[in-house]
């Protein structure tokens, strides 16, 4: 089974190494691609130095687009997608997301944070549609036509498109899992900013 984890990063310098790490160590895994977003910072030298695959996209597109990018290029049975800001990824994350996928139970696992830190826990017990950790079989991806993954609205254009063609899905669990938020990144106003324009884009998606 051909197993490819997806990484897109946007200026994640700091907490993109921590993520290829734990990738690297599990063999089930037969690519690791970084998608650096039109990064300005050293994310993709830290790729690189790590071992991944990397796709440099000079402009930034949005994550639908980075994610898009390496779908276009590479081909396999079962897609991982992490964030790249992830804080206390394990492997038994990894495994808790893929197995059921693996084990043909669904066809979509969505991993939500708990008991990891108490903002980002919240975020996602409202929305929980909103994850980027996920585990995607490729057929069923490439089953729905004319799905529209692009800026943030991506988990949710897949998430909507599985439920309305009734493809197998479940959320799972990832303890002591976390991810910085956009103010810790960018500082209180412009992280606010983005955080409005990342709504934005999924208010947009859920209009179609």
């Amino acid at each position: 089974m051909n197993i490819i984890t997806i990484v897109p990063a946007y200026n994640e310098e700091k907490t993109v190494a921590d993520v290829i790490r734990v990738i690297k160590e599990i063999d089930l895994i037969s690519k690791l691609v970084v998608v650096s977003d039109g990064s300005t910072d050293k994310t993709v030298n830290v790729a690189f130095s790590m071992g991944a695959e990397v796709i440099e996209l000079k402009k930034n597109v949005g994550k639908g687009g980075a994610i898009k990018a390496a779908l276009d290029k590479y081909t396999g049975d079962i897609i991982l997608f992490l964030d790249a800001d992830l804080i206390g990824l394990k492997r038994e994350h990894v495994m808790d997301l893929l197995n059921p996928v693996i084990n043909k139970d669904v066809d979509m696992s969505i991993g939500i944070f708990k008991k990891g830190r108490t903002v980002t826990d919240l975020a996602q017990k409202i929305a929980p549609y909103l994850s980027g950790q996920r585990a995607v079989r490729r057929s069923a991806l490439d089953s729905i036509p004319n799905i529209d993954i692009t800026r943030f609205g991506v988990e949710v254009a897949i998430t909507r498109c599985f439920k309305k063609y009734n493809i197998k899905m479940e959320t799972v669990e990832l303890n002591e899992l976390s991810h910085y938020m956009k103010e810790e990144k960018l500082g209180l106003i412009k992280g606010f900013t983005a955080r409005m324009k990342m709504y934005w884009d999924i208010v947009k998606c859920l209009m179609i």
